[in-house]
C-alpha cells in the first residue's frame, strides 16, 4: 500500500511516499520498521500505544486502532502534529 511519511521522518525513508504491506496497521508499521529500522518507535511508544503527536489516516478516515484491518489498495497518511509558540 502507499504510505505518506511526514517530513520529520524523511531521515528514515529519504522520500515522502513509500510502499509497505500488512493485514493490519500494526503489521504495516512493523513492515515499515523492517525496511526503515527505528521508524516505528517514532510513532509507537514502549507500551505499544500510538504516540500522542502522531495520527494515522486510512483512505481519508482517522484510525486510533493498531488492529485496524488494511487492504493492499489502501492509502495511509501518517501525520505528525506540530507545536510551538
Amino acid at each position: 500500500m502507499h504510505v505518506l511519511i511526514p517530513t520529520s521522518l524523511h531521515s528514515y525513508t529519504h522520500r515522502a511516499w513509500v510502499e509497505a504491506g500488512g493485514a493490519t496497521l500494526d503489521e504495516m508499521l512493523s513492515d515499515l520498521d523492517r525496511q526503515y529500522p527505528g521508524i516505528r518507535f517514532r510513532m509507537i511508544d514502549e507500551q505499544g500505544r500510538m504516540r500522542p503527536h502522531i495520527r494515522f489516516f486510512i483512505n481519508g478516515g482517522q484510525s486510533f486502532d493498531l488492529s485496524h484491518a488494511l487492504r493492499p489498495t489502501d492509502q495511509l497518511l501518517i501525520v505528525q502534529a506540530l507545536s510551538g509558540g
